[in-house]
């Protein structure tokens, strides 16, 4: 799911206008929607903390990086424990692999 998807789905969940998360972030309204439209893709860390304290998430559950998350596949997060109990040059090792099977996965599409 997406950081716009996310967004909207946490701010109804929680009751709040797109007004409200706005004035609790100090942006505009019109900043808000374009994320929840995924028309603004970058928002700064600050922004990305201030949306989470407002909607009560952490960033990571906010950005969709928390392995424990909700919805999160079972083996993906049983994948995510292995990790990290690897060294560093064998988790460098599997980047590397992942980069590779994610760049032959763009070319082609």
């Amino acid at each position: 799911m997406s950081l716009a998807a996310r967004l909207r789905s946490l701010r109804i969940q929680k009751g709040k206008s797109l007004q409200q998360v706005a004035d609790e972030v100090g942006a505009s309204k019109a900043h808000i929607w374009d994320l929840e439209q995924g028309r603004s893709k970058n928002p700064s860390i600050d922004l990305l903390k201030g949306i989470s304290k407002s909607l009560g998430v952490s960033i990571a559950d906010l950005v969709g990086e928390n392995p424990q998350g909700e919805g999160e596949d079972p083996k993906l997060v049983a994948m995510y424990r292995d990790l990290k109990e690897l060294d560093p040059e064998d988790r460098e090792a599997i980047q590397q692999m992942m980069d590779h099977l994610k760049s032959r996965q763009a070319h082609d599409e």
